[in-house]
């Protein structure tokens, strides 16, 4: 399995989960053993300019942070982008880090619908507006070349147009919306015939309080023998070995008799946020 992220450029260099994300990249139990990222590069972002979006020359330079290797390549190139990609994965594959690929390239049209890219960017759309799109620049590079005949792209273009049509004139009779479709492996079991959620029964979880007791007794004792630890860290062992004699649970306790029973059935916990390392809630 390999992790590919899709990112924007202005949403790479402007959102924090980004750069926290990258610093999660490496960390024992969080790593992915490095994800490629893709930066559709359109040099505007939202409507902004970049001088007026971020301080770096480039949005990808926050992966500088691990240093991972980034590609910027020329999206109107397809073959460049292909080698890039290439590159990518198998730089991921033999360090295991995270690397990135900063497609340069450039928005046709407005941001949706209303927008009119005129108002904001005149001077990018006037040179916009006279580049050759990528699908023909490519398609008459290869025609030129002989790898392709004309009527072979035709038909190329043709056949691409109709599956779109034909699945916009399926999409008006549909009248379920069958979510199993929509995922990558239905777990067996999960939905009925018609592909809706079983309702969900939740098994038991319970253990016996034997298993708890033990687990309390664990909790609360030090696991190296003729180690010495803080005097304030053996009146808080000491204190939940008490409460383990006597049948009481405290915040902390239960906490630990929940991830103990876990542990106890073979799954690996991984702790995360603050103060967890000593064991405070």
């Amino acid at each position: 399995v390999m992790s590919i992220l899709l990112h924007g450029d202005a949403a790479f260099a402007g959102q924090g989960v980004v750069y926290e994300t990258f610093h999660l990249s490496d960390l024992p139990s969080y790593t992915t053993n490095g994800t490629i990222h893709v930066v559709v590069n359109n040099q505007i972002g939202f409507t902004t300019d970049p001088r007026m979006a971020r301080s770096s020359p480039y949005p990808t330079d926050v992966a500088r942070v691990v240093n991972a290797p980034i590609f910027h390549v020329n999206a109107d190139d397809p073959e460049a982008v292909m080698y890039v990609c290439s590159v990518a994965a198998e730089w991921r594959n033999t360090f295991n880090k995270d690397v990135v690929v900063d497609l340069v390239c450039y928005r046709r049209r407005g941001h949706n619908e209303m927008d009119e890219p005129m108002f904001t960017q005149p001077l990018m759309y006037k040179q916009i507006h006279k580049q050759v799109p990528v699908l023909k620049k490519y398609a008459d590079k290869l025609i030129a070349d002989g790898t392709v005949t004309l009527q072979e792209f035709e038909e190329e273009i043709a056949k691409y147009d109709r599956i779109c049509e034909e699945a916009y004139t399926r999409s008006k009779d549909k009248k379920i919306l069958h979510i199993k479709h929509w995922l990558d492996s239905p777990w067996p079991g999960f939905f009925n015939a018609d592909g809706e959620p079983k309702s969900m029964s939740c098994p038991p979880t319970g253990i016996s309080e034997e298993l708890l007791t033990h687990i309390g007794n664990i909790a609360s004792s030090v696991p190296v023998e003729d180690f010495k630890i803080h005097s304030g860290l053996s009146r808080i062992l000491k204190a939940r070995s008490e409460m383990t004699k006597n049948r009481l649970v405290d915040w902390a306790l239960a906490e630990y008799m929940a991830f103990g029973s876990v542990l106890k059935e073979g799954i690996h916990v991984r702790l995360s946020g603050q103060d967890v390392e000593r064991g405070t809630f």
